[in-house]
């Protein structure tokens, strides 16, 4: 269950991106370059292609949508989109890694998610001279930007721009497709863990997925990332929608908890839904792929066509 509740709350760290362009640039002295990570750090590298090693799932999807997949020797559990991902050998998980075996690939760079990992460790690699680079995304419009200075510390330019562009026209889409005027949003829950009931506040980008949707996240006031809330605070809200983003197979156990409490509108509609795409989850953009379906389902309860 931990680390199911640890992939579903994936990206809650809040990080402030001063993401400053895409473009690599050459340095006088020798072969280094100064890349410019999620963060606006300058990262001192050698020229593409490199030794990478990904230590969050997000970082390696997002490296391999990036056109640098071949550029990746090693990265962590849960690391299986796209598939040729799952053929990288794994050094660990988003939480603590095998620090002898890193050291022992000899990498060129290590791709970091900011919130996660052992800082011991990441403070250990600083002291070996292994340089690290964030790799971090707080909206969903921030995805095209990441690849794009992924690109530039890859050397895959191209690739990374057309698939930045790519997400940029989808987002666009979307939007057209699925705004609506603020006054006539519905209000959703969005459950992704359950006994106890965690929930996503404003500031996480599964939050912004539901903007996106046309909906609005019913407990986006609240400043936590994945903040715990009771049955209580839920129906003192009474959201129009419950969308129960579960793990595969447990969508209908989460869905049939909630009819216990028939004063909610959600319930008493018939507008609590399971949703089981874990893509929802993920800082890399399969995350566009599981925002489609879900503005899709969202869609088809509001018309009471589900």
């Amino acid at each position: 269950m931990r680390a199911r509740l640890t992939l579903a709350l994936a990206g809650l760290a809040l990080i402030a991106c001063a993401a400053a362009g895409a473009g690599a640039v050459e340095a006088t002295a020798g072969r280094a370059r100064l890349v410019t990570d999620d963060l606006g750090r300058a990262v001192a590298v050698g020229r593409a292609p490199l030794r990478m090693v990904s230590l969050s799932p997000g970082a390696t999807e997002m490296l391999f949508a990036a056109g640098a997949g071949a550029q990746v020797i090693a990265t962590v559990e849960y690391s299986d989109e796209p598939a040729a991902a799952r053929a990288v050998p794994r050094i660990g998980d988003v939480a603590t890694i095998d620090m002898e075996r890193l050291v022992a690939l000899r990498p060129d760079v290590v791709v970091a998610w900011p919130a996660g990992g052992n800082p011991a460790q990441r403070d250990k690699l600083a002291g070996l001279g292994i340089p690290t680079y964030d790799q971090q995304v707080e909206r969903l419009s921030d995805l095209p930007g990441s690849l794009r200075r992924l690109g530039a510390l890859a050397g895959t330019q191209a690739a990374a721009e057309r698939a930045a562009n790519s997400l940029e026209m989808r987002l666009a889409a979307l939007a057209r497709t699925y705004g609506t005027p603020a006054d006539h949003r519905p209000t959703v829950l969005l459950q992704v863990w359950n006994r106890p009931i965690y929930t996503v506040g404003g500031k996480h980008l599964m939050s912004d997925a539901l903007t996106l949707c046309g909906a609005r996240n019913v407990f986006a006031d609240l400043p936590e990332p994945g903040p715990l809330v009771d049955t209580e605070a839920v129906i003192a809200r009474n959201p129009d929608i419950i969308v129960a983003a579960a793990p595969p197979g447990e969508g209908a156990a989460w869905v049939a908890d909630w009819q216990r409490f028939p004063t909610l509108a959600a319930v008493r509609e018939h507008r609590v839904v399971a949703f089981e795409n874990q893509a929802l989850s993920r800082l890399g953009p399969s995350v566009l792929d599981a925002t489609e379906e879900l503005c899709r389902t969202i869609a088809r309860v509001s018309r009471g066509s589900y």
